[in-house]
């Protein structure tokens, strides 16, 4: 099994609802690829001072459950997963950073 954990990180601040938004977007898109076992998500706790760290800091954690290389490569080449992601960067700017491995506990 591969965990595959997305940082998403939106350039401007988004209002909670529009945050949630995307995330059950991704969620759904990723699902109906028929690739993912399992999909979660979380908003980012943020701490303060994190903002003068010069790194990628979180809007939100996106993490999906596959069952080897192969489902993750067909998950992220599947059309709905592209849509999505088009019509959010179309909106707002954002990076994501992302790691594959084993799952943690």
């Amino acid at each position: 099994m591969i965990q595959h954990t997305m940082i998403v990180s939106f350039t401007e601040p988004l209002p909670d609802g529009e945050l949630d938004r995307y995330l059950t977007d991704i969620e759904r898109a990723l699902l109906a690829t028929g690739h993912v076992q399992s999909a979660a998500s979380a908003h980012h706790i943020p701490v303060p001072g994190e903002e003068h760290i010069p790194a990628l800091i979180a809007t939100a954690i996106v993490q999906i459950s596959v069952a080897d290389h192969e489902a993750l490569t067909k998950t992220f080449a599947a059309p709905e997963v592209g849509e999505v992601i088009d019509e959010w960067r179309g909106r707002y700017a954002y990076k994501v950073g992302w790691a594959n491995h084993e799952p943690l506990a």
